[in-house]
């Protein structure tokens, strides 16, 4: 098995909390590599769904478990001009840094998100961060509760998290309460040279 199969495999069991941070951290350097040898498309479709519905691309958003910053290069690339990233790993947020593109990047901590409540953010992005191996089901939760009516939430969810019912059941849930309207619901490739595939949302918040 080689280190590359090794960091992606390893994700799905290392744990939560500290341990999760101390993997991303150690795999922080060689991540974006990784991630390209396996022609990780994710970032690039949840840019793009978010401005499919998102008229105004100089509003605020928040790149939630931004990572090394992948996520916020592809929404640069889609005409996005004010990025914040928050990330549990100070290792990712380096990296993420060097990129160029956030206005700020926001430490996490390991118990829950910041709060980002009347912060202004037009839409918060969880692109490849919500899942099995990442951030819990509670986190749809937060994210749409940190929105403003209208405020938009992109969040992808993996082949793999789609086998847990718990994250389906927080959008689905939702939208059953009235407190959100499903824009987009698109399968298509996450990982395609591992075969895995996402589904990328775009909720708006009622």
């Amino acid at each position: 098995m080689s280190e590359q199969q090794s960091n992606l495999d390893k994700v799905y069991s290392v744990g939560s909390g500290a341990a999760l941070q101390r993997h991303y951290d150690q795999w922080a350097d060689s991540y974006d590599d990784e991630l390209a040898a396996n022609d990780y498309r994710t970032p690039a479709r949840g840019a793009e769904a978010l401005a499919r519905h998102c008229a105004d691309k100089s509003l605020p958003v928040l790149d939630f478990a931004c990572g090394t910053g992948l996520s916020g290069v592809a929404l640069h690339a889609a005409g996005f001009s004010c990025i914040d990233g928050t990330d549990v790993s100070p290792g990712m947020l380096e990296q993420a840094r060097a990129k160029g593109v956030y206005r700020a990047l926001l430490p996490a901590g390991l118990d829950a998100p910041p709060d980002v409540t009347g912060a202004g953010y037009g839409a918060i992005t969880a692109i490849g961060a919500i899942g099995t191996g990442a951030a819990p089901a509670s986190c749809i939760d937060w994210a749409l509760e940190s929105l403003q009516p209208g405020g938009l939430f992109v969040v992808s969810l993996n082949d793999h998290t789609l086998e847990d019912p718990d994250y389906m059941d927080r959008v689905t849930g939702a939208e059953a309460a009235g407190k959100v309207a499903i824009l987009e619901a698109k399968q298509g490739p996450h990982l395609p040279a591992l075969g895995l595939g996402a589904r990328v949302f775009v909720l708006q918040r009622r």
